[in-house]
């Protein structure tokens, strides 16, 4: 059995999946903001829920930069230097713990639950920030894992700032007063898609992978916005370089989940 950790800027999903990928029932709660309230809320929903059970792997997404098991630096959380893998240690007795960024966990399932699996994909999250995975061959590629998509800085009303500034799913609510959901007009959609547009065609020349996949809580509304997203990209790239095959996700609010399931098993193979 396999302990998936989706920790998102505003909540915490937990669930527990079998080996052949069914999951369980999915246990919810803030994430609270201070890395001591989140272990401490994080230890006794695992012991529990859990506690006496044969776990072979926990797995815990985190939304910002992950190295060697430390959360560098989350962004919307203000966490800094987080050794998580620490903080958890022997919560479910010697349970190996795995710690990856985010959106790497849900480009990895995304990519893996495509038929046939295209061999390179740019996953993106537009929700509270923008959060970029680039898989390769069915892995997280090794070479790019760290990178920070929401953080490329881009030409936007001439200013050059961060994508996600201007882009995401919070940049949009402060814009024009309303969260996605409640946006109808065409006109407000296509300047969506304008603003997703500028990260993607930096991206998409330096990347160039066989497809763009959009999720999370601006990926769910992809029917608004995605044919002038693709006329805006198909217009703008040099003609040499192809648009990619742009895609929603099939789980925008669930693909973090179902990547820490993939990647237990990707890091208990190795």
């Amino acid at each position: 059995m396999i302990v998936a950790i989706d920790t998102g800027g505003t909540k915490t999903l937990v669930t527990l999946f079998s080996r052949d990928g069914i999951a369980g029932k999915m246990i919810k709660f803030p994430t609270p903001k201070t890395e001591a309230a989140y272990l401490e809320a994080l230890r006794s929903t695992l012991r529990d829920n859990y506690g006496g059970q044969r776990i072979e792997a926990i797995v815990v997404a985190l939304p910002g930069i992950v190295k060697d098991g430390v959360a560098v630096w989350c962004n919307n959380l203000k966490w800094k230097n987080f050794d998580i893998t620490e903080g958890l240690k022997g919560v479910l007795g010697s349970t190996p713990i795995f710690v990856e960024n985010d959106a790497n966990l849900a480009g990895l399932a995304e990519t893996r639950s495509r038929h046939p699996m295209p061999r390179s994909s740019l996953y993106m999250t537009v929700s509270t920030g923008i959060g970029t995975g680039i898989t390769t061959n069915g892995k997280i590629d090794p070479g790019l894992r760290l990178s920070e998509g929401g953080r490329m800085l881009v030409e936007f009303n001439g200013e050059v700032r961060e994508w996600e500034s201007f882009a995401s799913g919070r940049a949009i609510y402060e814009t024009y007063g309303k969260y996605a959901r409640d946006i109808e007009d065409k006109q407000t959609w296509d300047e969506i898609a304008d603003r997703i547009s500028r990260g993607l065609l930096a991206a998409i020349p330096l990347l160039q992978t066989d497809v763009i996949i959009i999720g999370g809580s601006i990926g769910t509304y992809f029917d608004k916005y995605s044919k002038q997203l693709k006329s805006i990209l198909r217009h703008h790239l040099p003609p040499h370089i192809p648009c990619p095959t742009i895609l929603d996700a099939k789980h925008p609010e669930e693909a973090v989940i179902y990547g820490c399931y993939y990647y237990a098993l990707d890091s208990l193979d190795d």
